[in-house]
């Protein structure tokens, strides 16, 4: 498969590109891959649908209380007087043929029972005055059709309850229980091929040789991979020899729909990466204009049944692996995966302190957004910002983004925020 870049930026070769161009440049070159399953709604959460959901039923499927109370014909309050009304028996939740009522009476009625017929109204209970057998209603305290759920209110029969490319989240997989469904068809599930390259890098759990550092940046891809809900194909370490690594990319094409490496993608005498790859596929190699994670790139492997695997190189420091992962990487996956990507919430928030930036690169700094001491959400930087301080990632609840055009930042100035974790 060919990769539509022949117009775009990635023609420039060496040329460092905007990040903004680099994204662009991935949406314009990815495709969902086809594939559906059917799952069981226990094994739905974090799923991408693969069509529609269109209720066959109305829900509610009756008009019912929204509360307990008295039920009755709101009609009588028009009169503006006490409405004195006899209670005429109590419907409970899940009675299938509550009693009709008649002018003049009242039913006791529990959250979710099927409204009467004849009534359209829910006094609250705390509100009501009885006396024996017989409910007073004082004028103002409801108003006609108050504290009912009209039939149908939630989902009406016949409209799309969950829409395609949706990732299925903890309310979804309740709304289409809510429908009846005990299973729905999902995407297949994206598997993507992760290794680490290096001679230097070691596997956490062997004794440190001088001159190694532990392997964090596949683990640490491997988490972020997870929390996508795509399967990693764990791949290991591959040492700088061409060898090896031609192996690796050869297997992870054949194997993967999609492949990360992080390392080996700079212009260093064994990094060997980029020369493989011109062999093994169509690359085009990037130097963005940010920081961190200048050297990246991206592309499509060729497997032997002809279909592209596609490549995304990051760099070998920690902070800049992971940073490239999320800028690049996370929104292209779910793009192939066949998700709905919607732009990721860019948050304005006072800066707590001055940061130096210069035009020309977009800068993504650690950052935690917390309440200044009257109470205002700021954000402020973790600290030190080298590409290998992966504490301060760790630490950090947030990216602080600061644009290609952008100079200095002043304190108390505006900044954009992406945060790290949302609700669900």
């Amino acid at each position: 498969m060919s990769i539509p870049l022949a117009e775009s930026p990635l023609a420039a070769g060496d040329r460092s590109l905007s990040v903004a161009a680099a994204r662009a440049a991935i949406a314009a070159a990815l495709r969902p891959l086809a594939g559906v399953e059917t799952v069981p709604l226990a094994a739905a959460l974090g799923r991408v649908l693969a069509a529609d959901v269109v209720s066959a039923i109305d829900v509610p499927a009756h008009d019912n209380s929204a509360m307990d109370g008295y039920a009755f014909d709101g009609a009588a309050l028009a009169a503006g007087a006490v409405l004195d009304l006899q209670l005429a028996g109590t419907v409970h939740a899940g009675d299938a043929s509550p009693p009709a009522v008649a002018s003049g009476q009242a039913l006791r009625i529990m959250t979710g029972a099927v409204m009467p017929a004849g009534c359209d109204t829910v006094l609250p209970q705390e509100l009501a005055q009885l006396d024996g057998g017989r409910l007073r209603v004082a004028p103002g305290l409801v108003s006609a059709g108050d504290n009912r759920r009209r039939r149908g209110e939630d989902l009406a029969r016949g409209s799309v309850a969950l829409a395609a490319g949706r990732v299925l989240r903890p309310a979804d997989v309740g709304l289409l229980a809510s429908l009846g469904s005990v299973s729905v068809a999902v995407r297949r599930r994206l598997r993507v091929a992760l290794f680490s390259t290096g001679n230097e890098i070691q596997s956490p759990g062997a004794p440190l040789a001088p001159g190694g550092v532990y392997d964090s940046n596949r683990h640490s891809l491997a988490a972020a991979l997870q929390r996508l809900g795509v399967e990693v194909l764990d791949l290991g370490l591959v040492r700088d020899d061409p060898a090896a690594l031609r192996l690796a990319f050869e297997r992870a094409a054949a194997e993967a729909d999609a492949v990360l490496t992080s390392g080996g993608v700079s212009v260093g005498e064994a990094d060997h990466t980029r020369r493989l790859l011109a062999e093994l596929g169509e690359v085009a190699f990037w130097k963005v204009a940010m920081r961190p994670g200048r050297p990246f790139a991206f592309g499509s492997l060729r497997a032997r049944d002809g279909r592209p695997a596609w490549l995304f190189a990051l760099p070998g420091n920690p902070v800049a692996a992971l940073v490239a992962f999320y800028v690049f990487a996370r929104d292209a996956l779910l793009q192939l995966a066949g998700a709905d990507v919607p732009p990721l919430p860019a948050l304005p928030l006072p800066c707590a302190g001055a940061i130096r930036k210069r035009p020309g690169r977009t800068e993504f700094q650690r950052g935690i957004v917390e309440r200044d001491a009257g109470g205002r959400w700021q954000v402020r930087l973790t600290g030190e910002q080298g590409a290998g301080i992966l504490r301060s990632m760790s630490e950090a609840n947030a990216l602080v983004v600061l644009e290609h055009d952008r100079g200095p930042v002043a304190a108390g100035e505006p900044v954009t925020v992406w945060l790290f974790d949302g609700l669900v």
